[in-house]
C-alpha cells in the first residue's frame, strides 16, 4: 500500500493516530492564507481577454471535475460559446511550455487528465504549470471566447472570473481537517466564497453545504469498450453476454475515488474484486494481468495511458474492457453560469 492509499484509507476511517498530524495541519493552514492573500494582491486584478472559470475542489482526490469540464464544454458549446481549457497536466514532461494538446499528443508529455478532455470534449486544450501563461496562449492561438480552468482552485496566480467548487456528495469534506490530518486543501468556510457549488452525486446524510444554492451532477456509465479493437457495447448488451458466467470482474483503477467506479460497478450487477493504485499512476501488464480469464474494467482516464496495440503484441488485453462515463448536468446549472457571463461582459 502507497502513502497516498494509507492517507486516504486514514482519513476515511478517520484514524486516531491522524490526531498527531494536526499541529502540522495548522502550519499548512497558516500558510495557505499567507500565500492566498499575498497571491491574489498581486493577481486578481490581472483580467484576461476573455473570462476565466475555474472548476476545482477544496480536498485531495477524485471530485467529477474532469467529467464536469467536459460536459461544460459541451453544453456552452451549444450555448453559442467558444471554450477552451487549461489544466496543469499533472504527471505530464513536455520538451517546452506551453503544450498544446490534442488527441495525437502523448499522455507523457500532456498528463492524462488534459488529454482526456482534448479527446473527448473536442475543444482546445493547453497546459502549464503556470496557469496564467497557459491562458495566455490559449487566447492567442485558438478563437476561444471562454477559458475553464481544469483544477487550480488553488492557483491563486491565476486570475479568475468565476470559481465553481466540486463536491463529492459521498465523501464529503472527510474528516473536515486539513492536510496532512485530513483531506482538506482549504478550510471548509472556503466553500461559502465560490459563485457555484456543484456536488457530485447524493450527498450523505451527514454532509451539509453552507446555504442551499448548489447544484446536482451525477456521472452516468454510457458503454463497454474493448480497448484493443476500439469495439462499443451498450451496457445492457454487454451485461447479457456475462449472463452464463458469475458476472465476477476485475476493477482497476488508478484514480481519485476508485471506490465510486467500484460502486457503478456493483450498481449494475457485478461482483468487483477492487484493485486500486494512485491517482495518474500508469497501468501496466503487471496491473493488468490476472491468473483467472474473469473480465478487466478499467476507466477511461486509465484508458488515455495505454496502448492497445502494445498490449496486443504482448498477448495480452483481450479481455481488458474500458467503462466510458458522462457527467449529467442540468439546464439551471449552465443557465446560471450563462448568467454570471454575461453579467461580466455587461460590467
Amino acid at each position: 500500500m502507497s502513502l497516498e492509499q494509507a492517507l486516504t484509507r486514514a482519513w476515511e476511517r478517520n484514524s486516531r493516530w491522524l490526531l498527531l498530524l494536526i499541529p502540522f495541519s495548522w502550519l499548512f493552514c497558516g500558510l495557505s492564507v499567507l500565500r492566498r492573500r499575498y497571491l491574489q494582491s498581486q493577481h486578481q486584478g490581472c483580467a484576461f481577454s476573455a473570462p476565466v472559470i475555474i472548476v476545482g475542489n477544496i480536498s485531495v482526490g477524485g471530485s467529477g471535475k474532469t467529467p464536469l469540464i467536459i460536459a461544460l464544454v459541451k453544453a456552452l458549446r451549444q450555448r453559442g460559446y467558444s471554450p477552451g481549457v487549461v489544466s496543469r497536466g499533472y504527471a505530464g514532461s513536455a520538451v517546452q511550455y506551453p503544450l498544446p494538446v490534442d488527441s495525437n499528443t502523448a499522455v507523457t508529455e500532456s498528463g492524462d487528465e488534459p488529454l482526456l478532455i482534448a479527446t473527448l470534449a473536442d475543444c482546445p486544450v493547453v497546459v502549464d504549470a503556470n496557469r496564467a501563461a497557459a491562458v495566455d496562449y490559449l487566447l492567442g492561438h485558438y478563437n476561444c471566447d471562454l477559458v475553464l480552468s481544469d483544477d487550480g482552485l488553488q492557483h491563486y496566480a491565476l486570475h479568475r472570473d468565476i470559481e465553481l467548487i466540486v463536491v463529492d456528495g459521498q465523501r464529503g469534506l472527510g474528516n473536515g481537517r486539513l492536510l496532512p490530518a485530513g483531506p482538506l486543501r482549504e478550510r471548509p468556510q472556503r466553500l461559502a466564497e465560490a459563485d457555484m457549488l456543484v456536488v457530485n452525486g447524493a450527498a450523505a446524510s451527514n454532509f451539509a453545504l453552507p446555504g442551499e444554492a448548489f447544484a446536482p451532477m451525477s456521472i452516468r456509465p454510457t458503454q463497454f469498450r474493448h480497448l484493443q479493437s476500439g469495439r462499443q457495447e451498450s451496457i445492457e448488451d454487454w451485461l447479457k453476454s456475462q449472463a452464463g458466467a458469475a458476472r465476477q470482474v476485475h476493477a482497476v483503477a488508478a484514480i481519485g475515488n476508485p471506490g465510486r467506479f467500484a460502486n457503478t460497478l456493483s450498481a449494475m450487477g457485478l461482483s468487483v474484486d477492487l484493485h486500486s493504485y494512485d491517482d495518474h499512476q500508469t497501468l501496466g501488464l503487471e496491473q493488468l494481468s490476472f491468473a483467472d480469464s474473469l473480465p478487466v474494467i478499467i476507466t477511461a482516464k486509465d484508458a488515455i495511458k495505454l496502448n492497445g496495440l502494445y498490449l496486443a503484441e504482448q498477448g495480452a488485453g483481450a479481455n481488458i474492457w474500458v467503462l466510458d462515463i458522462d457527467a449529467d448536468i442540468e439546464p439551471s446549472l449552465v443557465d446560471k453560469l450563462i448568467t454570471y457571463l454575461q453579467m461580466l461582459k455587461a460590467s
